[in-house]
């Protein structure tokens, strides 16, 4: 890292007396061809622990790897849903961007470079045993992987608030909490870097939105994030990138599931007013100010903007439809993807 991030660790692990071995290479969207290379490595060298030093992709590499070392066959049968996991070696992380939430989930992703097809995990045994947290590794973000960050942690929240369950009043006001935080320190951080308080709320933001403490007692959805990974494993885009273009446009598609609680997002979260002649009206508006508010921090909202093409549309809904039945606070079919690919393609604020 150009930051020396990296020099620092070691030099620390140094004074200690604690060997190690380095791996470097992770990419954005990180690929298996990196997790073989590091569980052999891990094999070789007797490797007993693994820190993760950067962001989402580095650290979803290292769970892949910790899972991979201890387990009888090709890793990649945990992400395509063959195998799962026993047993993994510990993981902690050194944190440098606030977005993917790896550092306190259960939760990998990777994508296999052959084919770009991404693929992700779940297992309490992944999930990090500490995490470092220091906002002024974040200061020398660019703008636009801040936008990116916060509109996961958005991502995040957005698919455990709207749910089927009923009476969960605490959790709708932490995950609203949440949602509102970052909507206020996202502009300052932009537009300030190292201003550390706007920094600090966001990251530890991003932790509680995906550690599932927002998501106690409640269904979940997660068809945005399935839906956005075919963009992200296709075209190479930035995961949160890819959020922006699809969960307002998700959200244009299903509200009518359970118009009172696109009501309350709009309302609660982004400051509409109630309608309450018409609900529905409200709901909208709730849609658009989110999709107005991402446009604001400069993430892309429609096809165009992504890099994505509108013919790619149902070679994106099959590879979806291969991966699992969809499922969650509404269930979508391949002609209800397509359809929010439709409106992603062609959205405006």
């Amino acid at each position: 890292m150009r930051s020396g991030l990296i020099a620092r660790v070691t030099a620390s692990l140094d004074e200690e007396g604690l060997p190690h071995v380095e791996l470097g290479g992770v990419q954005p969207n990180p690929r298996d061809t990196l997790v073989y290379e590091g569980i052999k490595l891990c094999k070789e060298q007797g490797i007993d622990f693994i820190l993760a030093v950067g962001g989402g992709s580095a650290i979803d590499s290292s769970k892949a790897i910790a899972a991979g070392v201890c387990y009888d066959g090709d890793f990649w049968d945990i992400y395509c849903g063959k195998g799962e996991v026993k047993k993994a070696l510990p993981v902690g992380t050194v944190l440098t961007i606030a977005a993917a939430g790896s550092e306190g989930s259960s939760s990998s992703v990777i994508t296999k470079e052959d084919g770009m097809i991404k693929r992700g995990t779940h297992s309490d045994l992944i999930r990090p045993k500490f995490s470092v947290l220091d906002p002024k590794l974040t200061f020398t973000l660019p703008a636009y992987q801040t936008a990116c960050g916060v509109t996961d942690i958005m991502a995040h929240v957005f698919e455990r608030y709207f749910t089927n369950t009923r009476e969960v009043e605490i959790t709708d006001r932490l995950c609203e909490a949440v949602l509102l935080t970052v909507i206020k320190e996202a502009p300052r951080a932009i537009k300030q870097p190292d201003n550390y308080g706007a920094r600090a709320n966001i990251m530890w933001a991003g932790t509680v939105a995906h550690n599932d403490i927002v998501g106690v007692g409640r269904s979940q959805d997660w068809n945005s994030h399935g839906i956005e990974h075919e963009l992200s494993g296709l075209y190479d885009c930035a995961h949160g990138a890819g959020l922006a273009v699809v969960m307002p446009s998700w959200m244009e598609f299903v509200y009518k599931h359970n118009v009172l609680r696109f009501a309350q997002m709009a309302t609660r979260v982004f400051g509409c007013e109630m309608n309450f002649e018409d609900p529905e009206q409200t709901a909208v508006n709730g849609i658009k100010a989110f999709r107005r508010f991402l446009h604001d921090i400069g993430m892309p909202i429609n096809f165009a903007e992504l890099g994505a093409k509108e013919e790619d549309i149902p070679t994106l809904a099959n590879n979806l439809a291969a991966k699992y039945t969809t499922r969650g606070f509404v269930k979508l079919s391949k002609e209800d993807v397509c359809e929010i690919l439709k409106i992603a393609a062609h959205a405006n604020i």
